[in-house]
């Protein structure tokens, strides 16, 4: 009863809500890039893919930018005329670009899954949730 509640500020969203979301990102905009934050945004999305309340789970928000992909221009070689560096477009994921970024962050746990959180004119934040494989009794 609780989830689908808060499921559905995220759903259709009360105008203080999406405030308060907006507001949490001028916050975000300050921190790092890679962030371990204590509990998910999103629990309802977060319990649905896996999180639980536990030592040896870790939630991480990831910052990226928005925009297409750069493609590198040139540096060696016949510089052609039109170089192909404009609408390059990426070959996985923004998602699971934030999910190798965690994975890197944090090499000794493995990634269980991540959800997007929220997104302005210049970044998009996902949340990567991380699991101790090591520990007792999260295999």
């Amino acid at each position: 009863m609780a989830y689908s509640y808060m499921a559905d500020w995220w759903q259709g969203g009360t105008p203080e809500f999406k405030d308060w979301l907006r507001r949490s990102a001028i916050t975000w905009r300050r921190e790092p890039v890679i962030k371990r934050v204590p509990r998910p945004t999103n629990l309802p999305t977060a319990r649905r893919l896996g999180y639980k309340a536990k030592p040896g789970i870790v939630v991480v928000r990831v910052r990226l930018r928005r925009g297409g992909a750069r493609k590198p221009r040139p540096v060696s070689g016949r510089r052609q005329k039109a170089m192909g560096s404009s609408k390059f477009t990426r070959s996985i994921s923004l998602r699971s670009v934030a999910e190798g970024r965690a994975a890197r962050r944090y090499p000794n746990l493995n990634v269980q899954n991540s959800y997007h959180v929220f997104s302005d004119g210049v970044s998009h934040w996902y949340e990567v949730i991380l699991i101790d494989t090591r520990r007792p009794g999260l295999q």
